[in-house]
Parts: structure tokens; C-alpha cells; sequence
């Protein structure tokens, strides 16, 4: 007889896994790749080859620093090339004996990384697109983003914080000079992108909260933002849709949409790639709910390195009521029983998801 929470056709766990953004590659993530990698020495190679190339420094020698630099690890040239290779080598240490992937799905950046998940960017073309797209801003950010809580202490959606962050945008957005934009919906969170005037006006409108709260994400330009419009142009060019290929695995996009295996059209999946989603608001939380109603995952993996968007997924599955998680309370609970979020990135969880 199957056992509650198993595929019945293989016995596994039916898993979502999710990638990881640009925000994940920190302080305590140093030597995440000597950590838990040193067996992919090859693939690792392939990424600071192409590196390289171009004149930047190789992924695995920026990992192997003795001390964590601002200025080094959190430029997108850097941290996006380490972020994609910690967490696809995480993906290849998914137990697949217990885990049946069913669908991959990413927040911001890791959109990218979701496509090379699913095998519709392969190493080449993924480690093509990711150190393009992240290099795009390396003579000068464009804009930048702030963060900012939307939820209750419950992790439930506070309406006051929503109504609040929408009059906000609205008022700042009159003001001569000033741009300021819904960039990511992120489960709790809501990110901000804007120029300079729109992110200081908005930091003088919005109250300040737990000593935090609007947060300046460092080193961040304004993505998913009309103000990347040159950005997605210069990407569409440099990047050709022959790098794309159908995805071996549903992939749920920043809108909710679902590219299946067999019904991808590559010419729209190039398009929304690096033309939507590079301008128009990526929303996190739409993309947890429709993998969590499609696909019915038993558990939910996500990706290192870093464990900072384990918050945002588990506000998501509250928010539908998933595994019946109706508070932060009960999250809690649950985990302390049995995970059924799975953070790579958790030295106490990565144990469940690699099988080790």
C-alpha cells in the first residue's frame, strides 16, 4: 500500500524544487562550493573557463576567499555566475531514488537558473545567459531595489502593507524625476526598483519597521523594471534563441505561466526570457501558487546557497494553504516533525533532500 505523501507509479515524494536569486550568495555562503562541491570539479571548470575568456575572475577562486568582500561577491558579474553553480550542483545531489522532480521553478535570477534545471538552456548556454545577463550592469548599475515586508507577524498578507506600498508607488510617481515600481513579489515581501529619487522618496514615505525595514538591497540594480528596457534590448541581441532548447521539466515562469516539455514555443520562451521579465514585475508568489496547484508536490526543495528565500516560499505555501500551513506557527510546528521544505542550503535539511 502507498505510503500518505508518495507518487503511486514510482513510490518517491513528488518534489518542486526552486532556485535561488542574487540575493543568496553571503557572508556565511564562503566556500559553499568547496563545502559540498568538490566533486564537480569539471563542471565547475567548464563555468571559469568561459570566465576566463572573457578577463573575469573564475567562480571557484572567488569561493575559495578567505574573507567575504561587498565589493567582490555581490556584483552581478560574480555573484550571478556563483549562485547558478552552487545551486545546480546542488540540483544533481537531489537524491533522485527518493525524489521525483515534477516541476523547477525560480525567484528573479533564478528564473535563469530554473532553465537550466529543466534542461532548456544547456551548461553552455545556461553559464552564456547568466554571466551575460549578470555582467549587463558591470560599468554602472542601473537604478536599484529596496525591500519591504507585506505580511502580519503570522506571515498572512497584510492588506494595511499592501494598500500602503500601492500609495506609495502612486505618490512617488508623481514627483518630477522620480520612478519607483513593483519589481518582485516575494511572498511576504514586496521589492521595490527604482532611480535614485524614487527609492529616496520612497525611503522617506514608507515607516520604518524592526529596526530593518525599507531595506537597500546593496549592489542591486532595478530589475524586472521598465528602467532595464536598454538592458533587455542589449540582452535579446547578445543572446540568440538558439541557445534555447524544450525543457525536460515543467518550468513555472514570474507570471504564473507553465512551460511544459512538449508545448514550449522557443521563440516565446527566448522573448519572455529576456524581454518581459527583465522589464515587467516578477512575481514570486503567483509562480509558488501555480506550482503548488499543478503539480501537487509532496515537499518543496529549494536551492543553495543561502537559505534566505526559505521565508518568502514558506509565506507563499501559507498563503494557500499548503500542507495545510495556515501561520507562521504552523510552519514551525510542522518542520520541527517533518520538513517538508527542504533548504539545501540548511546544513540540518541538506541531509533529506541528497540522502546522505
Amino acid at each position: 500500500m502507498m505510503k500518505t505523501g508518495e507518487t503511486v507509479a514510482t513510490g518517491k515524494l513528488r518534489a518542486l524544487v526552486v532556485a535561488p536569486g542574487r540575493g543568496c550568495y553571503n557572508k556565511e555562503e564562503l566556500g559553499y562550493l568547496a563545502r559540498y562541491h568538490s566533486d564537480k570539479l569539471a563542471f565547475i571548470e567548464a563555468i571559469d573557463a568561459y570566465r576566463r575568456d572573457l578577463g573575469q575572475k573564475p567562480i571557484a577562486e572567488l569561493d575559495a576567499q578567505g574573507k567575504y568582500s561587498f565589493k567582490l561577491h555581490t556584483p552581478g558579474e560574480n555573484a550571478s555566475a556563483l549562485i547558478y553553480a552552487c545551486a545546480m550542483a546542488d540540483f544533481m545531489d537531489i537524491d533522485r531514488e527518493r525524489f521525483d522532480i515534477v516541476a523547477v521553478t525560480g525567484n528573479s535570477m533564478g528564473w535563469y537558473i530554473a532553465l537550466a534545471l529543466a534542461g532548456a538552456l544547456d551548461e553552455r548556454g545556461a553559464i552564456e545567459v547568466i554571466n551575460t545577463m549578470g555582467s549587463m550592469m558591470s560599468d554602472g548599475l542601473i537604478g536599484g531595489q529596496m525591500i519591504y515586508p507585506e505580511m502580519d507577524d503570522n506571515w498572512r498578507r497584510d492588506k494595511t502593507k499592501t494598500e500602503l506600498l500601492d500609495r506609495v508607488i502612486a505618490e512617488v510617481n508623481e514627483q518630477a524625476c522620480c520612478e519607483l515600481y513593483t519589481s518582485i513579489h516575494l511572498g511576504g515581501y514586496r521589492v521595490l526598483a527604482g532611480n535614485e529619487a524614487g527609492l529616496t522618496q520612497a525611503e522617506a514615505l514608507l515607516p520604518r519597521l524592526e529596526e530593518r525595514y525599507p531595506m537597500r538591497l546593496y549592489n542591486h540594480g532595478a530589475f524586472h523594471s521598465p528602467l532595464l528596457m536598454d538592458i533587455a534590448r542589449r540582452g535579446q541581441q547578445a543572446l540568440p534563441e538558439s541557445l534555447f532548447h524544450r525543457p525536460r521539466l515543467p518550468m513555472i515562469d514570474g507570471r504564473g505561466h507553465v512551460w511544459n516539455p512538449f508545448s514550449t514555443d522557443l521563440a516565446r520562451l527566448h522573448s519572455y526570457t529576456l524581454d518581459h521579465q527583465v522589464v515587467a514585475p516578477y512575481d514570486f508568489s503567483q509562480a509558488m501558487a501555480v506550482a503548488v496547484k499543478e503539480f501537487a508536490p509532496d515537499c518543496v526543495i529549494v536551492l543553495g546557497p543561502g537559505n534566505t528565500l526559505g521565508g518568502p516560499v514558506a509565506q507563499t505555501l501559507i498563503a494557500n494553504q499548503w500542507f495545510d500551513w495556515q501561520s507562521k506557527q504552523d510552519f514551525g510546528e510542522a518542520q520541527k516533525l517533518a520538513p517538508k521544505l527542504i533548504a539545501m542550503g540548511n546544513p540540518a535539511q541538506r541531509p533529506i533532500a541528497t540522502g546522505e
